[in-house]
């Protein structure tokens, strides 16, 4: 069997402009993080805690609930991290090295944001988040399909109003889905919502979204200075994702969507392309063709 563990990447709010006073968040919403053999995951575990422990030992000693310790992705990872803790991406890296010994693989799926005010793009925040985790579970599905193994899904803990909002439609996706795709058979249940203070695994996905984060944000951002992250990771570029990861683009761009380690490119192929998307309005109507397109294969 197995295990994918996830965390979500950005936000489902609108988005304008880094620099923009309100809606300067993130410019996608998905999810990352990283699929292992059931085998693997308590070797990985013990990995993973022994070198946050040594990469953070001052705060570590100093925590009050040692067992429960963590540190979040948001903090080991900003776009300066070169600069004030290259040890950060040099752990980073040998983790992702051990993951591959041991199976693994990373993983990201996350939906480009038109941009403009909730207004402008007709913003449905709930509906934005469900299309993003019913293609999380298409693809980690298909991707055990192809190694003739069950899967299941852990995420970190939300909400109780939350879950109990996005459990029924992942259930009901899966179930639905199954009747004309075999591959979603595969998903032994809906995700399941874990406390991160108590799995290494939670954490590290969570450092996993938030570095895929930075490289998305390379991606489809001019002005972005993460360029860090391909170059950290290029040279484990081929083991490193599954297959089935994808950076969906809007409709109206010039270049097809990023996949698999696309994401690493230094040469940004989006940007360097000159491509350009459509008004809010037309990307709208595009995109309601791409969901109805993709809802009937």
């Amino acid at each position: 069997m197995l295990l994918a563990y996830l965390d979500e990447i950005g936000e489902p709010g609108a988005y304008v402009s880094r620099h923009h006073e309100r809606f300067n968040t993130s410019a996608g919403l998905g999810y990352a993080g990283f699929v292992v053999p059931d085998s693997q995951v308590r070797e990985f575990g013990s990995i993973f805690t022994r070198e946050k422990r040594r990469l953070f030992a001052a705060q570590y000693e100093g925590a009050k609930n040692p067992g429960a310790w963590e540190v979040k992705g948001a903090s080991v990872f900003r776009s300066k991290t070169p600069s004030y803790a290259p040890q950060n991406i040099r752990v980073f890296s040998y983790l992702c090295r051990q993951l591959t010994r041991l199976g693994g693989r990373l993983f990201y799926y996350v939906d480009e944001k038109p941009k403009g005010t909730p207004k402008q793009v007709g913003l449905d925040t709930d509906l934005v988040e469900r299309r993003a985790m019913e293609e999380v579970l298409n693809r980690i599905c298909r991707a055990a399909d192809r190694e003739d193994e069950n899967v299941m899904f852990m995420i970190d803990a939300i909400s109780e109003d939350q879950r109990s909002r996005r459990l029924p439609n992942m259930y009901a996706h899966i179930l639905g889905r199954a009747v004309g795709k075999p591959e979603m058979r595969r998903a032994v249940e809906p995700p399941m919502h874990i406390d991160s203070q108590l799995s290494a695994a939670i954490q590290f996905a969570d450092w996993v979204a938030a570095i895929l984060g930075r490289a998305l944000e390379y991606q489809l951002l001019a002005d972005s200075d993460c360029r860090w992250v391909g170059e950290a990771l290029w040279e484990q570029r081929n083991l490193l994702f599954t297959k089935e990861s994808k950076l969906h683009l809007l409709p109206g761009r010039a270049v097809s969507d990023l996949h698999n380690w696309d994401v690493l490119k230094r040469d940004r192929p989006l940007l360097a392309s000159g491509s350009v998307v459509a008004d809010p309005e037309t990307a709208r109507k595009m995109e309601r063709l791409f969901q109805q397109t993709r809802s009937q294969k």
